[in-house]
């Protein structure tokens, strides 16, 4: 899809600057740090943004570490690009790559499934039965799709019968794509939901909400359109200031919110689905769902031990500033997997990555640190094609915009959806090289 509100020269050279722009700041915040002499054994469970940005930095830092990455999935998914694909705006290939590209020499990549954690013996046993002991274990896992806990839901849906789901990876997302286009041609009944859970990125589903909405708009599908948003609690996002803007433009733009709603059932071929309120189960039908599912720990991290008492998704139990675990002082969770109270995307894996790597490396050579992460969480929440607001905020809700001044973040601004469409990949690329 094209949109004609940029013309091919000023597009052209406005990426070509944002592209150069991201990478300079990138190595502007890498300066080379003396190595550190150690035999030290480390594992990181998970080579998504989080896991493989830290394996890069640590094999900067340290002389002779032997740094072992476990993660059985063979592509790298870039997930801050899947609303892009959900939408028409990018191809599935955009953001899938191969794992193993993104490791530089003297990494180790077991790409096999762990099996099992074992925090007291310090090892992790892989699914093919190999046992890797460790002086130092990093979990960065990511996030586990719990569709299953939707009654009747099936991943063959997504793209049919109106379902949509971009969650579910490129594919889907492409998928979602061909439900969502027809929708935004033909109008009807359009429902935007999210789950009871944390999740992550938890604009995705708001910045889905208003794509298809200003498509539908540039396609003709707008005026015979209901669209309503669900929000699983009594707000439309967790920072009160953004949640009354989100308001604000949901009703400039004739989109519906309901409050407390989740969804626990769908029958596709019937298009109904079931909602789970305070006041009870309700049905409603539907020409286009979008379904995010509940989300949490994969199944291995849930059994080991490592989560908090009282999280039943399985979340890690780390202390929320230096993300060491807190009965495990030589494990350390970082990404979607750490039990804190911010910090599910990959802006905030950017912020967490430099602190573990400071507590771990300090570890090693008999120091301490005080690297401390704020909750940072960055969120460019797309609210038209063209245009975004650059959400930042840390544990206390406070706004911690990075451009003041220059960037307002509760404004609609092109340059804010510039940075998400254009330079947050190459922030993202240099990220995962430990560049950034």
């Amino acid at each position: 899809m094209t949109d004609s509100r940029f013309s091919p020269s000023r597009r052209g050279f406005l990426t070509m600057a944002a592209g150069a722009g991201a990478l300079a700041a990138a190595g502007a915040g890498s300066k080379a740090q003396a190595q550190v002499a150690t035999k030290a054994r480390i594992v990181i469970l998970g080579a998504g943004a989080a896991g493989t940005a830290l394996a890069n930095r640590l094999n900067a830092r340290l002389d002779g570490a032997q740094i072992t990455v476990v993660d059985g999935r063979t592509q790298h998914i870039y997930q801050p690009g899947l609303t892009l694909v959900g939408t028409g705006l990018k191809p599935a290939s955009y953001v899938v790559s191969d794992t193993s590209y993104w490791f530089d020499a003297g990494i180790t990549l077991k790409q096999e499934h762990a099996a099992n954690i074992d925090p007291e013996a310090n090892r992790l046993t892989l699914a093919g039965g190999e046992v890797l002991e460790y002086d130092y274990l990093v979990v960065a896992t990511g996030i586990e799709l719990n569709y299953a806990a939707i009654d009747g839901f099936e991943m063959g849906m997504i793209g049919k019968d109106g379902v949509g789901s971009i969650y579910a990876g490129p594919e889907a997302a492409a998928a979602t794509w061909q439900a969502a286009g027809r929708f935004t041609e033909t109008g009807g009944v359009g429902l935007f939901c999210r789950p009871q859970t944390a999740l992550k990125c938890a604009g995705a589903p708001i910045k889905h909400t208003f794509l298809i909405d200003d498509i539908a708009r540039h396609n003709g599908g707008r005026p015979k359109a209901d669209i309503t948003y669900f929000a699983h609690n009594k707000a439309l996002f967790g920072v009160p200031i953004v949640s009354e803007k989100i308001r604000m433009i949901m009703g400039d733009r004739d989109i519906k919110t309901e409050y407390e709603h989740h969804v626990s059932a769908i029958d596709a071929g019937a298009k109904t689905v079931t909602f789970t309120t305070p006041d009870g189960d309700y049905e409603r039908d539907y020409d286009y769902i979008h379904i995010v599912p509940p989300q949490r720990a994969p199944k291995v991290v849930r059994e080991s031990g490592l989560s908090w008492a009282n999280a039943p998704e399985g979340w890690m139990e780390v202390n929320k500033f230096s993300l060491r675990h807190e009965r495990y002082k030589n494990v350390f969770g970082i990404g979607d997997v750490a039990g804190v109270p911010k910090g599910k995307t990959a802006a905030s894996a950017k912020w967490q990555v430099p602190v573990c790597e400071a507590h771990l490396v300090a570890d090693i050579a008999g120091k301490t640190s005080d690297a401390s992460y704020n909750g940072y969480t960055s969120c460019p929440l797309i609210t038209q094609i063209g245009r975004a607001m650059l959400i930042e905020f840390d544990y206390n809700n406070n706004l911690t915009p990075s451009f003041p001044g220059v960037i307002a973040p509760l404004e609609e601004l092109w340059i804010s959806w510039l940075m998400k469409e254009v330079a947050l990949k190459a922030t993202y690329n240099a990220m995962l090289r430990g560049k950034a």
